[in-house]
C-alpha cells in the first residue's frame, strides 16, 4: 500500500468490468479469438498475428498487461488490425466487433465472486456504486443483467456512452455528477494501469488495483493505494478507509 488514500471518506466506488468483476483470461480469451477471427475472415494463420498484435502470448496463454487486448477499446483494436486485413472498413469492423461483444460477452462472463450478496453488502453499508469500461454500453448493461446486479448501479459507462474511454477522467468526472459525490470521496476499483490512471486523471480518494486481470501486483502496485487479490477483499479494505464523510 502507497498511501493511507487522499479521501477522509469514501461514499461512492466506481467498478471496471472485466477483469475486476469478471475473471478475464476465463472471460475473454474465447471472445477475442472469435474476434480475431472474424476480423481476419477465418484466416487462422492471420487470427495468431491478429492476437499477437493485441498483447497475446501464445507461450503462456496469457494477454499481456496493458496490452490493446487487455485494456484497449474497440476503436483501439480496430486501427491496430486494420492494416493486416483486408475488406474492412474501419467503421464496418468497429460495429461487427462491438457486435460480437456484445452478443458472446455476457454468456461468457466468469464473475469472480457471487456478485449478488457482494453488491447487496455494497449498497446496505450505503454505497454509490458505479461501472466503467472499455467494452460497450450494451454489452456491459446486459452481462449486468445476466448476473442481477444491474439494479445496484447507479451510473453505468462503455467507451461508447460519450463520457470517453480509460484512461482519460470522463467516466470519473460523469460518475460524481450522476450521484453528486466529490472525487475525493470515489474510490476506483480496477485490474489495468489504464484503471487506475482514469483515477488518477478524475482525482479519486482511493485507487484500488485487483489482481484477476492482466496485471502483476508489481504491475500496480506504483499506480494504487492498495492492490488486493479480488474484489472479495474489497468491503474490508473500505472498512479501514470509511471514515465519517464532511457533508
Amino acid at each position: 500500500m502507497n498511501s493511507a488514500g487522499r479521501s477522509t471518506g469514501i461514499k461512492a466506488v466506481l467498478f471496471d468490468k472485466d477483469g475486476t468483476l469478471f475473471d478475464f483470461h476465463s472471460t475473454w480469451l474465447p471472445i477475442l479469438r472469435d474476434a480475431a477471427l472474424l476480423a481476419a475472415r477465418g484466416n487462422a494463420a492471420l487470427v495468431t498475428k491478429l492476437m499477437a498484435l493485441g498483447g497475446h502470448d501464445a507461450d503462456r496463454g496469457r494477454i499481456r498487461a496493458g496490452s490493446l487486448l487487455a485494456a484497449g477499446d474497440t476503436i483501439d483494436l480496430a486501427t491496430c488490425w486494420l492494416p493486416h486485413v483486408h475488406g474492412w472498413q474501419a467503421e464496418e469492423l468497429i460495429n461487427a466487433l462491438d457486435r460480437l461483444y456484445t452478443q458472446n460477452g455476457p454468456a461468457s462472463a466468469v464473475p469472480v465472486t457471487e456478485l449478488v450478496p457482494f453488491f447487496s453488502r455494497l449498497r446496505g453499508e450505503g454505497l454509490r456504486l458505479g461501472l466503467a469500461t472499455n467494452d460497450t454500453e450494451a454489452a456491459a448493461r446486459a452481462t449486468m443483467d445476466r448476473f442481477g446486479i444491474a439494479r445496484h448501479f447507479d451510473f453505468l459507462s462503455g467507451y461508447d456512452s460519450g463520457h470517453g474511454s480509460k484512461p482519460s477522467p470522463g467516466m470519473v468526472q460523469a460518475f460524481c455528477r450522476t450521484v453528486n459525490v466529490a472525487p475525493q470521496a470515489v474510490a476506483v476499483v480496477g485490474d489495468n494501469i489504464h484503471d487506475l490512471e482514469m483515477g488518477h486523471a478524475g482525482g479519486v480518494g482511493l485507487i484500488v488495483g485487483v489482481l484477476t486481470g492482466t496485471s502483476s501486483r508489481d504491475d500496480l502496485d506504483p499506480r494504487a493505494d492498495a492492490v488486493i487479490d479480488s474484489i472479495a477483499d474489497l468491503p474490508a479494505l473500505l472498512a479501514r478507509f470509511r471514515l465519517q464523510a464532511p457533508r
